[in-house]
Protein backbone atom coordinates (compact mmCIF):
# COMPACT_ATOMS: atom_id res chain seq x y z
CA UNK A 1 0.00 0.00 0.00
CA UNK A 2 3.07 2.22 0.34
CA UNK A 3 3.51 4.93 2.93
CA UNK A 4 0.29 5.57 4.84
CA UNK A 5 -1.34 8.97 5.09
CA UNK A 6 -0.52 9.01 8.81
CA UNK A 7 3.20 8.52 8.11
CA UNK A 8 3.09 11.08 5.32
CA UNK A 9 1.38 13.49 7.70
CA UNK A 10 4.08 12.98 10.35
CA UNK A 11 6.90 13.64 7.87
CA UNK A 12 5.11 16.62 6.36
CA UNK A 13 4.46 18.08 9.83
CA UNK A 14 8.11 17.78 10.87
CA UNK A 15 9.21 19.49 7.67
CA UNK A 16 6.71 22.34 7.74
CA UNK A 17 6.54 23.01 11.47
CA UNK A 18 10.12 22.47 12.58
CA UNK A 19 11.01 24.67 15.54
CA UNK A 20 12.98 27.86 15.15
CA UNK A 21 14.50 29.49 18.21
CA UNK A 22 13.53 33.00 17.21
CA UNK A 23 11.30 34.28 14.45
CA UNK A 24 12.52 37.55 12.94
CA UNK A 25 10.12 40.48 13.18
CA UNK A 26 9.15 42.41 10.04
CA UNK A 27 10.44 45.96 9.56
CA UNK A 28 8.33 49.09 9.38
CA UNK A 29 6.95 50.58 6.17
CA UNK A 30 9.17 50.11 3.16
CA UNK A 31 9.18 51.05 -0.51
CA UNK A 32 10.78 48.43 -2.74
CA UNK A 33 11.86 50.07 -5.97
CA UNK A 34 11.61 48.40 -9.37
CA UNK A 35 15.26 47.33 -9.39
CA UNK A 36 14.77 45.30 -6.21
CA UNK A 37 11.79 43.08 -7.03
CA UNK A 38 10.85 40.67 -9.83
CA UNK A 39 7.37 41.87 -10.86
CA UNK A 40 7.02 42.96 -14.49
CA UNK A 41 3.94 44.15 -16.35
CA UNK A 42 4.21 41.32 -18.86
CA UNK A 43 3.29 38.85 -16.09
CA UNK A 44 0.20 40.85 -15.10
CA UNK A 45 -3.13 40.44 -16.83
CA UNK A 46 -3.40 42.79 -19.82
CA UNK A 47 -6.83 43.87 -18.60
CA UNK A 48 -5.58 44.59 -15.09
CA UNK A 49 -2.82 46.77 -16.53
CA UNK A 50 -5.40 48.64 -18.63
CA UNK A 51 -7.50 49.32 -15.54
CA UNK A 52 -4.48 50.52 -13.57
CA UNK A 53 -3.38 52.91 -16.32
CA UNK A 54 -6.89 54.22 -16.95
CA UNK A 55 -7.24 55.12 -13.28
CA UNK A 56 -3.77 56.70 -13.21
CA UNK A 57 -4.45 58.72 -16.36
CA UNK A 58 -7.71 59.93 -14.79
CA UNK A 59 -5.75 61.43 -11.91
CA UNK A 60 -6.17 58.71 -9.30
CA UNK A 61 -3.78 56.45 -7.40
CA UNK A 62 -3.95 52.85 -8.61
CA UNK A 63 -2.34 49.74 -7.15
CA UNK A 64 -2.35 46.01 -7.67
CA UNK A 65 -2.84 44.34 -4.29
CA UNK A 66 -3.32 41.03 -2.50
CA UNK A 67 -2.67 37.49 -3.64
CA UNK A 68 -1.77 38.55 -7.15
CA UNK A 69 1.22 40.59 -5.94
CA UNK A 70 2.24 37.85 -3.50
CA UNK A 71 2.15 35.12 -6.13
CA UNK A 72 4.03 37.21 -8.71
CA UNK A 73 6.82 37.77 -6.19
CA UNK A 74 6.98 34.01 -5.61
CA UNK A 75 7.19 33.27 -9.33
CA UNK A 76 3.65 31.92 -9.72
CA UNK A 77 1.22 32.84 -12.47
CA UNK A 78 -1.91 34.16 -10.72
CA UNK A 79 -5.24 34.20 -12.54
CA UNK A 80 -6.95 36.81 -10.37
CA UNK A 81 -5.83 40.42 -10.01
CA UNK A 82 -7.38 42.94 -7.64
CA UNK A 83 -6.99 46.68 -7.98
CA UNK A 84 -7.36 49.35 -5.26
CA UNK A 85 -7.61 53.09 -5.73
CA UNK A 86 -8.55 56.32 -3.98
CA UNK A 87 -11.37 56.84 -6.50
CA UNK A 88 -14.85 56.21 -5.09
CA UNK A 89 -17.13 53.59 -6.72
CA UNK A 90 -19.30 56.11 -8.58
CA UNK A 91 -16.21 57.72 -10.09
CA UNK A 92 -14.76 54.32 -11.06
CA UNK A 93 -18.07 53.46 -12.69
CA UNK A 94 -17.96 56.69 -14.72
CA UNK A 95 -14.41 55.92 -15.91
CA UNK A 96 -15.25 52.40 -17.10
CA UNK A 97 -18.38 51.93 -19.20
CA UNK A 98 -17.89 48.17 -19.02
CA UNK A 99 -18.35 48.10 -15.25
CA UNK A 100 -20.94 47.61 -12.55
CA UNK A 101 -21.11 48.52 -8.86
CA UNK A 102 -21.79 45.52 -6.61
CA UNK A 103 -22.16 44.95 -2.88
CA UNK A 104 -24.21 46.59 -0.15
CA UNK A 105 -22.18 46.90 3.04
CA UNK A 106 -19.16 47.96 1.07
CA UNK A 107 -19.39 48.65 -2.62
CA UNK A 108 -16.94 47.32 -5.20
CA UNK A 109 -16.72 47.78 -8.93
CA UNK A 110 -16.40 44.91 -11.38
CA UNK A 111 -14.85 45.89 -14.71
CA UNK A 112 -15.90 43.40 -17.36
CA UNK A 113 -13.77 42.21 -20.24
CA UNK A 114 -14.51 39.43 -22.70
CA UNK A 115 -12.80 36.70 -20.69
CA UNK A 116 -11.98 38.34 -17.35
CA UNK A 117 -13.41 40.44 -14.55
CA UNK A 118 -11.14 42.90 -12.74
CA UNK A 119 -12.32 43.83 -9.25
CA UNK A 120 -11.65 47.43 -8.25
CA UNK A 121 -12.16 48.65 -4.69
CA UNK A 122 -11.66 51.93 -2.89
CA UNK A 123 -9.18 52.17 -0.01
CA UNK A 124 -10.97 51.10 3.16
CA UNK A 125 -10.56 51.86 6.85
CA UNK A 126 -12.14 50.28 9.89
CA UNK A 127 -13.11 53.21 12.08
CA UNK A 128 -15.80 51.78 14.34
CA UNK A 129 -15.14 48.64 16.30
CA UNK A 130 -17.61 47.00 18.65
CA UNK A 131 -18.00 43.66 20.37
CA UNK A 132 -21.43 42.11 20.69
CA UNK A 133 -22.97 38.69 21.07
CA UNK A 134 -23.97 36.73 18.01
CA UNK A 135 -27.82 36.60 17.92
CA UNK A 136 -27.84 32.77 17.82
CA UNK A 137 -25.08 32.07 20.34
CA UNK A 138 -23.41 33.47 23.42
CA UNK A 139 -20.16 33.81 21.51
CA UNK A 140 -18.80 37.35 21.51
CA UNK A 141 -17.82 38.35 17.99
CA UNK A 142 -16.07 41.46 16.69
CA UNK A 143 -18.01 43.65 14.26
CA UNK A 144 -16.56 46.52 12.29
CA UNK A 145 -18.10 49.16 10.07
CA UNK A 146 -16.23 50.06 6.92
CA UNK A 147 -15.40 53.50 5.63
CA UNK A 148 -13.22 54.80 2.86
CA UNK A 149 -9.67 55.50 4.02
CA UNK A 150 -6.06 55.90 2.98
CA UNK A 151 -3.80 53.28 1.45
CA UNK A 152 -2.09 52.73 4.82
CA UNK A 153 -5.42 52.21 6.58
CA UNK A 154 -6.38 49.82 3.79
CA UNK A 155 -3.20 47.82 4.39
CA UNK A 156 -3.70 47.42 8.14
CA UNK A 157 -7.25 46.11 7.76
CA UNK A 158 -6.10 43.20 5.55
CA UNK A 159 -5.60 39.72 6.96
CA UNK A 160 -1.99 38.54 6.48
CA UNK A 161 1.17 40.52 5.85
CA UNK A 162 1.89 38.64 2.61
CA UNK A 163 -1.48 39.87 1.28
CA UNK A 164 -0.84 43.53 2.10
CA UNK A 165 1.66 44.43 -0.62
CA UNK A 166 0.82 47.17 -3.14
CA UNK A 167 2.28 47.33 -6.65
CA UNK A 168 2.29 50.97 -7.79
CA UNK A 169 1.67 51.40 -11.50
CA UNK A 170 3.02 54.96 -11.46
CA UNK A 171 6.63 53.97 -10.70
CA UNK A 172 6.48 50.12 -10.58
CA UNK A 173 7.51 50.06 -6.93
CA UNK A 174 6.01 47.93 -4.16
CA UNK A 175 4.73 49.62 -1.02
CA UNK A 176 4.92 47.43 2.10
CA UNK A 177 3.28 48.74 5.28
CA UNK A 178 3.20 45.53 7.32
CA UNK A 179 6.40 43.65 6.58
CA UNK A 180 4.90 41.40 3.93
CA UNK A 181 8.04 41.36 1.79
CA UNK A 182 10.08 40.34 4.82
CA UNK A 183 7.66 37.49 5.60
CA UNK A 184 7.71 36.29 1.99
CA UNK A 185 11.50 36.14 2.14
CA UNK A 186 11.40 34.24 5.47
CA UNK A 187 8.41 32.11 4.39
CA UNK A 188 5.98 33.10 7.15
CA UNK A 189 2.21 33.42 7.32
CA UNK A 190 1.70 36.21 9.86
CA UNK A 191 -1.57 37.86 10.88
CA UNK A 192 -1.72 41.65 10.81
CA UNK A 193 -2.62 42.83 14.31
CA UNK A 194 -3.72 40.63 17.19
CA UNK A 195 -4.36 37.15 15.72
CA UNK A 196 -7.14 36.11 18.12
CA UNK A 197 -9.05 39.33 17.55
CA UNK A 198 -8.63 39.14 13.77
CA UNK A 199 -9.86 35.52 13.75
CA UNK A 200 -12.89 36.60 15.78
CA UNK A 201 -13.62 39.34 13.24
CA UNK A 202 -13.80 36.72 10.49
CA UNK A 203 -13.33 33.05 11.48
CA UNK A 204 -12.82 32.06 7.84
CA UNK A 205 -9.32 33.50 8.26
CA UNK A 206 -8.54 30.33 10.23
CA UNK A 207 -9.00 28.27 7.06
CA UNK A 208 -7.27 30.89 4.97
CA UNK A 209 -4.14 30.66 7.12
CA UNK A 210 -4.06 26.89 6.73
CA UNK A 211 -4.70 27.09 3.00
CA UNK A 212 -1.95 29.66 2.40
CA UNK A 213 0.51 27.70 4.52
CA UNK A 214 -0.16 24.54 2.50
CA UNK A 215 -0.16 26.30 -0.87
CA UNK A 216 3.04 28.27 -0.33
CA UNK A 217 4.78 25.76 1.99
CA UNK A 218 5.17 28.62 4.50
CA UNK A 219 5.33 28.25 8.29
CA UNK A 220 2.57 29.88 10.28
CA UNK A 221 4.12 32.43 12.63
CA UNK A 222 3.99 31.42 16.32
CA UNK A 223 1.31 33.82 17.60
CA UNK A 224 -0.79 33.38 14.48
CA UNK A 225 -0.51 29.61 14.88
CA UNK A 226 -1.22 29.58 18.62
CA UNK A 227 -4.49 31.44 18.14
CA UNK A 228 -5.39 29.16 15.23
CA UNK A 229 -4.87 26.05 17.36
CA UNK A 230 -7.07 27.49 20.13
CA UNK A 231 -9.99 28.67 18.00
CA UNK A 232 -11.38 25.93 15.71
CA UNK A 233 -14.76 26.30 17.46
CA UNK A 234 -15.19 29.70 15.80
CA UNK A 235 -16.06 27.93 12.53
CA UNK A 236 -19.29 26.78 14.16
CA UNK A 237 -20.48 30.36 13.82
CA UNK A 238 -19.80 30.54 10.06
CA UNK A 239 -22.76 29.71 7.80
CA UNK A 240 -22.41 26.16 6.45
CA UNK A 241 -22.96 27.47 2.92
CA UNK A 242 -19.97 29.80 3.23
CA UNK A 243 -17.84 26.92 4.48
CA UNK A 244 -18.74 25.00 1.30
CA UNK A 245 -17.31 27.87 -0.77
CA UNK A 246 -14.18 27.82 1.37
CA UNK A 247 -13.83 24.06 0.86
CA UNK A 248 -13.73 24.64 -2.89
CA UNK A 249 -10.73 26.91 -2.32
CA UNK A 250 -9.12 24.43 0.06
CA UNK A 251 -9.29 21.38 -2.19
CA UNK A 252 -9.55 22.57 -5.79
CA UNK A 253 -6.60 24.92 -6.22
CA UNK A 254 -3.90 22.32 -6.81
CA UNK A 255 -2.87 21.72 -3.18
CA UNK A 256 -5.53 19.29 -1.97
CA UNK A 257 -3.09 16.75 -0.48
CA UNK A 258 -1.05 19.23 1.56
CA UNK A 259 -4.15 21.16 2.60
CA UNK A 260 -5.83 17.97 3.83
CA UNK A 261 -2.74 17.13 5.91
CA UNK A 262 -2.64 20.63 7.39
CA UNK A 263 -6.35 20.54 8.25
CA UNK A 264 -5.81 17.18 9.95
CA UNK A 265 -2.74 18.45 11.80
CA UNK A 266 -4.58 21.48 13.21
CA UNK A 267 -7.75 19.46 14.00
CA UNK A 268 -9.89 21.42 11.55
CA UNK A 269 -10.79 18.36 9.50
CA UNK A 270 -13.15 17.19 12.24
CA UNK A 271 -14.86 20.59 12.15
CA UNK A 272 -15.50 20.45 8.39
CA UNK A 273 -15.82 16.69 7.75
CA UNK A 274 -16.13 14.96 11.14
CA UNK A 275 -17.11 11.63 9.56
CA UNK A 276 -13.75 11.45 7.77
CA UNK A 277 -11.74 11.05 10.98
CA UNK A 278 -12.85 7.47 11.61
CA UNK A 279 -12.02 6.57 8.00
CA UNK A 280 -8.37 7.53 8.49
CA UNK A 281 -7.95 4.70 11.00
CA UNK A 282 -8.96 2.09 8.39
CA UNK A 283 -6.12 1.43 5.89
CA UNK A 284 -8.24 0.85 2.78
CA UNK A 285 -10.26 4.02 3.34
CA UNK A 286 -7.19 6.04 4.27
CA UNK A 287 -5.57 4.94 0.99
CA UNK A 288 -8.73 5.75 -0.96
CA UNK A 289 -8.79 9.34 0.34
CA UNK A 290 -5.07 9.75 -0.26
CA UNK A 291 -5.40 8.59 -3.89
CA UNK A 292 -8.39 10.87 -4.52
CA UNK A 293 -6.51 13.92 -3.20
CA UNK A 294 -3.49 13.14 -5.38
CA UNK A 295 -5.74 12.62 -8.41
CA UNK A 296 -7.44 15.96 -7.75
CA UNK A 297 -4.10 17.78 -7.72
CA UNK A 298 -2.98 15.99 -10.89
CA UNK A 299 -6.15 17.00 -12.73
CA UNK A 300 -5.69 20.61 -11.61
CA UNK A 301 -2.14 20.71 -12.98
CA UNK A 302 -3.33 19.25 -16.28
CA UNK A 303 -6.17 21.76 -16.50
CA UNK A 304 -8.82 19.02 -16.44
CA UNK A 305 -12.26 19.68 -15.01
CA UNK A 306 -12.76 19.14 -11.29
CA UNK A 307 -16.03 17.97 -9.78
CA UNK A 308 -16.44 18.68 -6.04
CA UNK A 309 -19.03 15.90 -5.83
CA UNK A 310 -16.41 13.31 -6.75
CA UNK A 311 -13.93 14.22 -4.01
CA UNK A 312 -16.64 14.73 -1.41
CA UNK A 313 -18.13 11.36 -2.35
CA UNK A 314 -14.71 9.83 -1.56
CA UNK A 315 -14.52 11.68 1.78
CA UNK A 316 -17.92 10.34 2.88
CA UNK A 317 -17.84 6.91 1.21
CA UNK A 318 -16.24 5.28 4.30
CA UNK A 319 -18.96 6.70 6.55
CA UNK A 320 -21.57 5.48 4.08
CA UNK A 321 -20.02 2.00 4.04
CA UNK A 322 -19.90 1.85 7.83
CA UNK A 323 -23.58 2.82 7.95
CA UNK A 324 -24.40 0.04 5.49
CA UNK A 325 -22.66 -2.43 7.78
CA UNK A 326 -25.12 -1.57 10.55
CA UNK A 327 -27.94 -2.95 8.43
CA UNK A 328 -26.22 -6.19 7.39
CA UNK A 329 -27.73 -8.26 10.20
CA UNK A 330 -31.17 -6.74 9.83
CA UNK A 331 -33.86 -8.00 7.51
CA UNK A 332 -33.86 -4.98 5.25
CA UNK A 333 -33.62 -4.98 1.47
CA UNK A 334 -30.41 -3.58 0.00
CA UNK A 335 -32.30 -0.70 -1.60
CA UNK A 336 -33.56 0.39 1.82
CA UNK A 337 -30.11 -0.05 3.39
CA UNK A 338 -28.47 2.16 0.76
CA UNK A 339 -30.94 5.02 0.95
CA UNK A 340 -31.21 4.96 4.72
CA UNK A 341 -27.42 5.14 4.97
CA UNK A 342 -27.20 7.95 2.44
CA UNK A 343 -29.79 9.99 4.35
CA UNK A 344 -27.96 9.56 7.67
CA UNK A 345 -24.52 10.45 6.25
CA UNK A 346 -25.82 13.50 4.41
CA UNK A 347 -27.82 14.72 7.39
CA UNK A 348 -24.75 14.63 9.60
CA UNK A 349 -22.51 16.29 7.00
CA UNK A 350 -24.91 19.17 6.37
CA UNK A 351 -24.60 20.19 10.02
CA UNK A 352 -21.06 21.41 9.36
CA UNK A 353 -20.62 22.12 5.64
CA UNK A 354 -23.51 22.58 3.26
CA UNK A 355 -23.14 20.57 0.06
CA UNK A 356 -25.30 21.92 -2.75
CA UNK A 357 -28.26 19.85 -3.91
CA UNK A 358 -26.66 19.29 -7.30
CA UNK A 359 -23.53 17.89 -5.68
CA UNK A 360 -25.56 15.79 -3.25
CA UNK A 361 -27.40 14.23 -6.18
CA UNK A 362 -24.12 13.44 -7.96
CA UNK A 363 -22.60 11.89 -4.81
CA UNK A 364 -25.63 9.67 -4.25
CA UNK A 365 -25.58 8.58 -7.89
CA UNK A 366 -21.88 7.66 -7.72
CA UNK A 367 -22.46 5.61 -4.56
CA UNK A 368 -25.54 3.77 -5.84
CA UNK A 369 -23.82 3.03 -9.14
CA UNK A 370 -21.04 1.22 -7.24
CA UNK A 371 -23.52 -1.50 -6.27
CA UNK A 372 -24.97 -1.66 -9.78
CA UNK A 373 -21.52 -1.85 -11.36
CA UNK A 374 -20.56 -4.72 -9.07
CA UNK A 375 -23.75 -6.70 -9.74
CA UNK A 376 -23.63 -6.34 -13.56
CA UNK A 377 -27.22 -7.42 -14.11
CA UNK A 378 -27.78 -8.02 -17.82
CA UNK A 379 -31.07 -6.14 -17.87
CA UNK A 380 -29.49 -3.05 -16.32
CA UNK A 381 -26.20 -2.78 -18.22
CA UNK A 382 -27.55 -0.41 -20.90
CA UNK A 383 -29.23 1.81 -18.33
CA UNK A 384 -26.05 2.00 -16.24
CA UNK A 385 -23.88 2.86 -19.25
CA UNK A 386 -26.22 5.70 -20.24
CA UNK A 387 -26.30 7.21 -16.76
CA UNK A 388 -25.07 10.77 -16.47
CA UNK A 389 -22.51 9.82 -13.81
CA UNK A 390 -21.44 6.49 -15.33
CA UNK A 391 -17.88 7.60 -16.15
CA UNK A 392 -17.45 9.20 -12.73
CA UNK A 393 -18.71 6.01 -11.08
CA UNK A 394 -16.22 3.87 -13.05
CA UNK A 395 -13.38 6.24 -12.09
CA UNK A 396 -14.55 5.98 -8.47
CA UNK A 397 -14.43 2.19 -8.70
CA UNK A 398 -10.91 2.48 -10.12
CA UNK A 399 -9.78 4.34 -7.00
CA UNK A 400 -11.42 1.68 -4.83
CA UNK A 401 -9.47 -1.02 -6.71
CA UNK A 402 -6.18 0.84 -6.24
CA UNK A 403 -6.96 1.29 -2.55
CA UNK A 404 -7.49 -2.46 -2.17
CA UNK A 405 -11.14 -2.10 -1.28
CA UNK A 406 -12.47 -4.22 -4.16
CA UNK A 407 -11.06 -6.58 -6.81
CA UNK A 408 -10.07 -5.38 -10.26
CA UNK A 409 -11.91 -8.06 -12.30
CA UNK A 410 -15.23 -6.20 -12.50
CA UNK A 411 -13.50 -2.83 -12.93
CA UNK A 412 -11.49 -4.12 -15.90
CA UNK A 413 -14.71 -5.44 -17.44
CA UNK A 414 -16.31 -2.01 -17.24
CA UNK A 415 -13.20 -0.31 -18.63
CA UNK A 416 -13.30 -2.66 -21.61
CA UNK A 417 -17.05 -2.09 -21.95
CA UNK A 418 -16.52 1.69 -22.09
CA UNK A 419 -14.17 1.36 -25.06
CA UNK A 420 -16.18 -1.27 -26.98
CA UNK A 421 -18.48 -0.48 -29.90
CA UNK A 422 -22.16 -1.45 -29.87
CA UNK A 423 -21.53 -4.93 -31.26
CA UNK A 424 -18.70 -5.58 -28.83
CA UNK A 425 -20.84 -4.43 -25.91
CA UNK A 426 -23.59 -6.80 -26.98
CA UNK A 427 -21.18 -9.74 -26.93
CA UNK A 428 -19.86 -8.76 -23.50
CA UNK A 429 -23.38 -8.59 -22.07
CA UNK A 430 -24.33 -11.93 -23.64
CA UNK A 431 -21.25 -13.56 -22.12
CA UNK A 432 -22.31 -12.60 -18.58
CA UNK A 433 -23.66 -15.47 -16.52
Amino acid sequence: MGISLSNRLTKWTKRLFRHQAKEPLPPDRAIIHRAHHNITRKNISVHAVKVLYRLKDSGYDAFLVGGGVRDLLLGFHPKDFDVVTNAHPEKIRSIFRNSRIIGRRFRLVHVYFEDEIIEVSTFRANIIEESRESPNTKMSMIYRNNQYGTIEEDAWRRDFTVNALYYNISDFSIIDFCGGMHDIQHRFIRMIGDPAQRYHEDPVRLLRAIRLSAKLNFRIETQTESALIALPHLLQHVPASRLFDECLKLFFKGNASDTFKALHHYHYLEVLFPQVIEALSIPKFEKLIQLALMETDTRFVKGDSLNPAFLFSVFLWPAFQLKIEKFRNKKNKLYFQIHQSIDEVMEQQLKTVTITRRNQFAMQAIWILQFQLERRRKSRIAMIASHRYFRAAVDFMGLRVRAGETSDEIFEWWKKFQLADEKGRGKMISALS
